[in-house]
């Protein structure tokens, strides 16, 4: 009944933006802890702009009230009742953002954890990262290269490294090894929706912090902890680092050529496949919360996130018993699958089902392979990888690669070329789809970034603020999140809290 009283008032209403805050704001509110004389004025048939006032008088409720009514006669909001502080997220074209309304507060540095609630800001959320007050996220100093400071020659501006995982954020400068600090982030605890964190097991919990402490305060807090091990077990106390992990895990042991040693991976894979893992893991926990009104703790680590994308390598394994070798840039099960030398450079060439190997051969003017005995199927190419890529790589060499690439075009054979970093970003089909972002920053100016990879038909996640300032925003939220007055603030500055 309410939802459709607010419907014909948004029907009435001159700004769709105020309808959209509107129903926002009666979104966070659980329809059956927060039907009360305040929350009942937003069915009546008023203004646009009285739709807007519920979020105060909502807010207002004691956590008694909160914790009266664990019995949901409806699916509760996505929405905590204390995550609507901020405006509503709007990409380009005034479209709302799909974690519009979502506050997170971000506890993690270095890479996995960065990499995921910047994604999660991507989407609409508001990101509140939390440094340490003398130096922030260690990677600010992993340079060079950093992108200077156009206004101080003498300042070396922020690192590459922490520009890659930190734009939509604010960064807030929070020391809570002090009592002080610690009641700032229970206060930032009880107005956020999801917290994220990536300190070793025990750690948080020094300082009033964990898991099971942080959820009094807050019971619909999804709380996500991503770590080197897990939560238990022999080596859950072990810090991880993504090197670490791809040896432990097995990933160096199939990564190089097979006649070499093995070699880690180019990027830090573990760590950013760590942080997508964690990255859905909230999205499913927001669901859920959905469902039941419960946040929940996510248990989320390197070792298990690098030992599930072993995928069908561990798959072979486990129904084998047989050990996988380094195959460089060949694969063990499909042939032909590799690199292959041209005249001037190298090749990328799959023929991944017999039709592609026909078609391969054809274009290579070797119409006979696909009859001879060794080769006529997949199996007997694996049988005889060595032969016949032989005889393929004899062929490849005799033109150069504008010569190949040529005549594969539009024959239905997958091929490129193996491009440097200067032609992966002038790549056509990059350009089109808009993967390289140009942002200004405080600091650096106009700033290029890599661009958001997932595209939606009705959302458009777009750069809304570039990566921050070491506490570009500590008064901004301790005034308009946790409303402290000026006083407080300059109090907590005397501690060393901020």
């Amino acid at each position: 009944m309410l939802l459709s009283a607010i419907a014909r008032v948004g029907m009435r209403a001159h700004s769709g933006r105020a309808l959209a805050q509107g129903l926002a704001a009666f979104a966070r509110a659980d329809a059956s802890s927060f039907v009360s004389k305040s929350a009942l004025t937003v069915a009546r048939p008023q203004a646009a702009s009285r739709l807007l006032s519920t979020t105060s008088t909502i807010r207002q409720h004691p956590k008694e009230e909160l914790q009266a009514h664990p019995t949901h006669t409806s699916p509760p909001p996505l929405l905590s009742q204390e995550s609507n502080a901020q405006a509503p997220a709007f990409a380009k074209g005034g479209l709302s953002l799909p974690l519009d309304g979502i506050r997170i507060l971000d506890l993690t540095r270095v890479l996995a954890g960065p990499y995921c609630t910047q994604i999660l800001g991507d989407l609409g959320a508001e990101v509140i990262k939390v440094e340490n007050p003398k130096g922030g996220d260690d990677t600010r100093a992993w340079g060079p290269p950093f992108a200077g400071n156009q206004h101080d020659p003498a300042d070396r501006g922020e690192s590459a490294y922490f520009l890659s995982v930190n734009r939509n954020k604010k960064s807030i400068t929070v020391n809570f090894r002090t009592k002080e600090g610690q009641a700032i982030i229970h206060d930032l605890v009880k107005r956020c929706d999801i917290l994220v964190e990536n300190y070793v097991p025990g750690k948080l919990e020094k300082y009033g912090l964990g898991y099971e402490q942080v959820k009094e305060l807050n019971p619909k807090l999804i709380y996500a902890s991503i770590t080197g091990y897990g939560q238990t077990g022999p080596y859950a106390t072990r810090p991880g680092y993504d090197c670490i992990i791809e040896a432990e895990a097995g990933l160096m042991h199939i990564t190089g050529e097979s006649t070499g040693p093995p070699v880690i991976v180019g990027v830090a894979v573990t760590d950013l496949t760590t942080g997508l893992y964690a990255h859905g893991a909230i999205m499913a926990a927001l669901l859920a919360r959905a469902k039941t009104g419960r946040g929940q703790h996510i248990d989320c680590s390197l070792l298990e996130s690098q030992l599930a994308t072993l995928s069908d390598i561990g798959s072979s394994y486990l129904i084998s018993g047989q050990e996988p070798h380094r195959w460089g840039a060949s694969h063990p099960t499909i042939v032909p699958y590799q690199a292959f030398p041209t005249r001037d450079s190298r090749i990328m060439i799959s023929g991944g089902n017999d039709g592609q190997f026909k078609t391969l051969c054809r274009i290579l003017g070797l119409e006979h392979l696909p009859t001879d005995i060794r080769f006529r199927t997949n199996s007997d190419r694996v049988k005889h990888r060595d032969e016949l890529i032989k005889i393929m790589t004899g062929r490849l060499q005799e033109h150069d690669n504008q010569h190949w690439l040529k005549a594969f075009e539009g024959q239905g054979v997958p091929f490129t070329t193996i491009n440097d970093f200067a032609h992966t970003f002038a790549h056509p089909q990059v350009v089109a789809r808009k993967m390289v972002l140009e942002v200004e920053h405080p600091k650096a100016g106009k700033l290029k970034l890599i661009g958001i990879p997932v595209k939606y038909s009705e959302s458009k996640p777009s750069v809304r603020l570039p990566p921050p300032l070491l506490g570009q925003h500590t008064q901004e939220i301790l005034r308009d999140v946790l409303h402290y007055d000026a006083e407080k603030v300059d109090s907590l500055a005397t501690a060393g809290a901020i």
